[in-house]
C-alpha cells in the first residue's frame, strides 16, 4: 500500500509540475491584508472555472500554499469570501426550482439537488487534488474551528466540511492498527504527543502501556494521512473493573497474565485531529476492538471503561455559587467548603466527602440536563450514544492535580454488554433514557424527580 502511494504522489507531484508552467502561476502573489485574502478566493475561482486536470492540481496546491501564508486575520477574511461568494449558485438554483415545478421528476430533482449544493464543497473536493491536501483541509478546519467561538456566521463553512469529512473518513477507509513498541519511533511520538486523558511522562511510561502484556493500544489510520493517528485507545487487561485509574497507570505494577483476564478496561480514548472534531470515530474503534481483543483473550467476559468526568467540578462548583440551590444539602456544603481547595483529601476527607459527591453525581448524570435536553457530561452522552450502560461511580477514582480539579476526583465506569448496546443505543436517542446500574440508581435522592425525556436529535 505505501509504495502504492508513494506513486501516486509522485504522479501527482509531476501533474503539478507541468500544470503550474501551464498557468504561469510564478508570479508574486503576496498582498498586504484583505487583499492577500481576496487573491486566494480569486484563485479559487478559477480552479472552479475548470482548466483541465494537470492545471487543476497545480492550481489547488498553489491556493492551499497561498492559505497557508496568510495571518490570522487574513484567514477569516478567506473564510468570509467562501461564505459570501462560494454558496449555491443563485442563478442555477432558481432555474431549477422552476423546471422542478413546471415538469417535476428524477431529472429535476437530480438537478435541483445539484443546483442547491455550496460551491464550496466542489471547491473543497478540488482542493484535495494536490499531493498532501487531506491533511492541509484538516488543518484549514482546524483553524475555522478556532474561528467559531467569535464567528458563528462561518458555521456554514464548517457545515460544508463536515459533509465532505464525514464521506472521506468514513469507516470503510479507517484502518485499524495495534500500536505496540515495535511501532515506528514517529507515530509513538504522536501517541505521546495526543494523548489527552492521562499524560504520557516520558518513553518508559509509553512502553507500559502498549508492550505490556496485560496492556494494549489501538488506532485508526486513514490512508490519506500517513502515519497520522486519527483517534487511540488504550485498554488494561484486569481481573475485575477497577475504582480508581493510578493502579492502571503504575509503572511499578506487576503485570498480569493475560489469561488471568476477565475484563478489559477501555482506560482512555484520545481523538488526534482538531479539524477532524464532530467526525465520529470511537464509536466503530470501541467495536472493533472488543472484537479484535475477543479473539485474541476468549477468556474476557466484560468490557468497560474507566472514564473521566470533565464538568464535574464545574457543575458543583456552580451549584455552591447559587444559595437558591435545590441540589445541595446544607451537609453537602459544608463538606465541600472543607475541600475547596484541587489537594487530594486524605482518608478522613474522602470519607466526609463521599456522600456529597456520590449524591451529586447521581444528579449529574441522572437529573440534570443541558438546554438542549442532553447529558451535561460529553464523555456520558457518548459513551451512553455508543449504548454503554453507566455501571458504577468512582469517588476519588482520579487524585492527580487534574482529576481533583475537573471532577473532585470522580471518575465512572461505562459498561458495554452485546447483547444490550443496540437496545440501550435506542432508549438514549429515542427516549433519551439513561440506562445506569441499580446502584447508580440508588444513590439519586429520593426527593429529586428525573427532567423530561428528550426528544430524538440527529446525530453530530
Amino acid at each position: 500500500m505505501d509504495s502504492g502511494n508513494g506513486f501516486l504522489s509522485d504522479l501527482l507531484g509531476t501533474i503539478s509540475v507541468r500544470g503550474r508552467a501551464l498557468l504561469d502561476l510564478g508570479r508574486e502573489r503576496r498582498p498586504a491584508g484583505e487583499a492577500r485574502a481576496a487573491g486566494v478566493a480569486e484563485l479559487c475561482e478559477r480552479l472552479l472555472s475548470g482548466q483541465g486536470e494537470a492545471s487543476g492540481v497545480a492550481l489547488a496546491q498553489e491556493i492551499l500554499a497561498a492559505y497557508a501564508r496568510l495571518r490570522s486575520g487574513e484567514r477569516i477574511a478567506f473564510f468570509e469570501g467562501l461564505a459570501t461568494d462560494f454558496g449555491p449558485d443563485a442563478a442555477r438554483l432558481d432555474a431549477a426550482l422552476a423546471a422542478h415545478s413546471a415538469k417535476p421528476g428524477a431529472h429535476s430533482v437530480a438537478e435541483l439537488h445539484a443546483a442547491s449544493e455550496p460551491r464550496r464543497q466542489e471547491l473543497i473536493r478540488r482542493l484535495n487534488l494536490a499531493p498532501g491536501a487531506t491533511a492541509r483541509l484538516v488543518a484549514m478546519r482546524a483553524d475555522l474551528l478556532g474561528f467559531l467561538a467569535r464567528r458563528r456566521d462561518l458555521a456554514e463553512i464548517d457545515r460544508d466540511f463536515v459533509h465532505l469529512f464525514a464521506s472521506w473518513f468514513n469507516r470503510g477507509f479507517l484502518v485499524l492498527r495495534r500500536i505496540d513498541w515495535s511501532t515506528p519511533a514517529n507515530v509513538l511520538e504522536k501517541i505521546i504527543r495526543y494523548e489527552a486523558v492521562h499524560e504520557i511522562r516520558d518513553w518508559n511510561d509509553l512502553r507500559a502501556r502498549v508492550d505490556s502484556p496485560d496492556r494494549r493500544c489501538y488506532a485508526f489510520f486513514h490512508p490519506a494521512l500517513v502515519d497520522e493517528p486519527l483517534i487511540f485507545v488504550e485498554v488494561a487487561l484486569t481481573r475485575e473493573a477497577p475504582a480508581a485509574i493510578a493502579p492502571i497507570l503504575d509503572t511499578a505494577r506487576t503485570p498480569l497474565a493475560p489469561e488471568s483476564a476477565r475484563t478489559a478496561v477501555f482506560y482512555s480514548i484520545s481523538n488526534c485531529q482538531t479539524g477532524l472534531g464532530g467526525v465520529s470515530f470511537g464509536n466503530f474503534l470501541i467495536k472493533q476492538v472488543v472484537a479484535e481483543i475477543s479473539r485474541e483473550f476468549p477468556n474476557l467476559k466484560e468490557f468497560v471503561t474507566l472514564s473521566p468526568v470533565p464538568g464535574f467540578r464545574a457543575f458543583v462548583d456552580a451549584q455552591l455559587a447559587d444559595p437558591a440551590s435545590a441540589v445541595l444539602t446544607a451537609e453537602d456544603r459544608a463538606a465541600l467548603a472543607a475541600h475547596a481547595g484541587e489537594a487530594a483529601p486524605d482518608a478522613a476527607g474522602q470519607a466526609a466527602l463521599r456522600p456529597a459527591i456520590e449524591a451529586l453525581a447521581a444528579h449529574y448524570f441522572l437529573i440534570a440536563r443541558s438546554s438542549k435536553g442532553k447529558p451535561l457530561d460529553p464523555v456520558a452522552r457518548f459513551h451512553l450514544g455508543n449504548g454503554a450502560r453507566l455501571e458504577r461511580i468512582n469517588p476519588f477514582g482520579d487524585l492527580s492535580p487534574r482529576g481533583m480539579g475537573q471532577s473532585y476526583g470522580l471518575m465512572v465506569n461505562y459498561r458495554y454488554i452485546a447483547e444490550d448496546i443496540e437496545k440501550n443505543h435506542e432508549a438514549f436517542f429515542d427516549r433519551g433514557t439513561i440506562v445506569a446500574s441499580g446502584a447508580v440508581r440508588r444513590l439519586v435522592r429520593t426527593e429529586e424527580a428525573p427532567k423530561p425525556p428528550a426528544r430524538r436529535e440527529a446525530a453530530g
